[in-house]
């Protein structure tokens, strides 16, 4: 992979009025015409992402918005639109047209910000109009600083045609950025430097030719990044690879649909997880997961399974979401379950309907969304667990495959009660 891919970056929402000055301000801080921008109100209308580095950071991805204020029954579904962008974003910057001022969308805009626990970032644009527009009237510092009590943030005065306050703005969002947005690692916490480790790749027929899927190629960056040395082997050869090893390996990471096929290859004394597994850590929370995993003995035939999905992909043959895992499940409560399937943006308002979700890796939203969507479930009195705690849990093997993160000390020591029923 040749860039950070948007799961990995800071995301920064872009609020404001319609024709506040989002756009340019954009512009201004990617240094090239990335958003368009038009005198005409309305000119942005689903949230556009932009990827960019401001460091000390690193990469980031910058989300122009909808205007606050759009208005009529398409203008209503923008401004929706832009508050769901809330539920991904680590910082959130409220543009104010200087020329304009303060208002009550202004006001309403930081307030929901503030409300999420979002770091937020006030921003006055159009100065270099709103200073020509002003001879004479009182010190701006003062009227700036009247406007930023209004929203419970000092603003930044900027100007994106001039450049003023730019550099300030980058300061400012630097030191909004919460220190522990990108969560833990994937995996380099759970070995030490000099370590061997064996990742099982099988071959997976929905990924781009050529290519290995994403959390495996992010996973060998994190080893790799904590100078740990990495063997990777298809399914069939997990034996052979562990037997050629003059030191045994001290991790084997399997793709969790293999899990049956690579267990019973990996001696006891081996270290046994999955990459989704690793993931319910790095994007979510895996206590949460885990005690999800317990109310799986209490589904009944007919019980209303959500299997949420974050990316949109066709499925093929033996589709891990809508084939396997349902296939499992039945099997093990004895009878026909009520599947409903969700993919991509879209996640049910309505959760109390469901007795269990079922979510992916997440391996294509960011941590705070994924956090967001287990809040959601959790605040509706919905159990919910992931892929690869589900597929081991099913396969009798959950308590084996928690053992590197306890071993670690970065999980609680025992499994809730019933967690290896069968």
């Amino acid at each position: 992979m040749e860039s950070t891919p948007r799961s990995n970056r800071l995301h920064i929402a872009i609020l404001g009025r319609r024709n506040a000055g989002k756009s340019s301000l954009i512009n201004a801080l990617a240094g090239q015409d990335v958003a368009i921008v038009s005198d005409v109100p309305g000119t942005t209308t689903d949230p556009v992402y932009k990827a960019m580095e401001i460091l000390p950071i690193g990469p980031v991805v910058l989300i122009d918005t909808a205007g606050i204020d759009d208005v009529g029954p398409l203008g209503g579904m923008r401004v929706q639109r832009t508050r769901q962008v809330l539920a991904k974003s680590d910082v959130a910057i409220v543009v104010v047209d200087a020329t304009r001022g303060v208002g009550e969308y202004e006001r309403s805009a930081a307030a929901e910000v503030r409300e999420r626990g979002i770091p937020l970032v006030a921003v006055a644009s159009k100065m270099d109009i709103a200073a020509a527009q002003s001879a004479g009237a009182p010190e701006w510092k003062e009227t700036l600083d009247r406007w930023g009590a209004g929203l419970g943030a000092s603003l930044v005065p900027v100007s994106a045609k001039t450049g003023q306050g730019i550099n300030v703005l980058k300061e400012r969002i630097i030191e909004a950025a919460p220190k522990d947005w990108e969560g833990p690692p994937i995996v380099g916490d759970l070995v030490s430097p000099g370590d061997t480790v064996v990742l099982v790749v099988p071959v997976d027929i929905e990924a781009p030719k050529g290519r290995l899927i994403l959390p495996q190629v992010q996973t060998i960056r994190d080893l790799l990044d904590h100078g740990v040395r990495t063997v990777v082997v298809k399914e069939d050869a997990v034996r052979s690879a562990i037997e050629n090893l003059k030191h045994g390996p001290s991790l084997v990471v399997t793709d969790s649909q293999v899990f049956g096929t690579v267990s019973r290859q990996v001696p006891d004394g081996v270290p046994l997880t999955s990459f989704s597994i690793l993931f319910a850590r790095h994007k979510g929370d895996l206590c949460t997961l885990v005690e999800g995993a317990r109310h799986v003995a209490d589904l009944h035939p007919g019980a209303r399974i959500l299997v949420a999905e974050a990316c949109t992909h066709h499925p093929i043959g033996d589709d891990i979401g809508r084939v396997k895992i349902p296939a499992w499940l039945e099997r093990r409560v004895g009878g026909k379950l009520d599947f409903v399937w969700a993919a991509g943006a879209g996640f049910p308002e309505d959760l109390g309907k469901f007795d269990l979700v079922v979510h992916c890796g997440g391996c294509m939203i960011n941590r705070k969304e994924m956090l967001h969507r287990l809040a959601k479930v959790r605040s509706a009195g919905v159990p919910v667990v992931n892929y690869g705690v589900l597929i081991a849990y099913l396969h009798g093997i959950l308590e084996r495959t928690l053992e590197p993160f306890k071993a670690a000390g970065v999980l609680h020591a025992g499994p809730p009660h019933g967690l290896e029923r069968s």
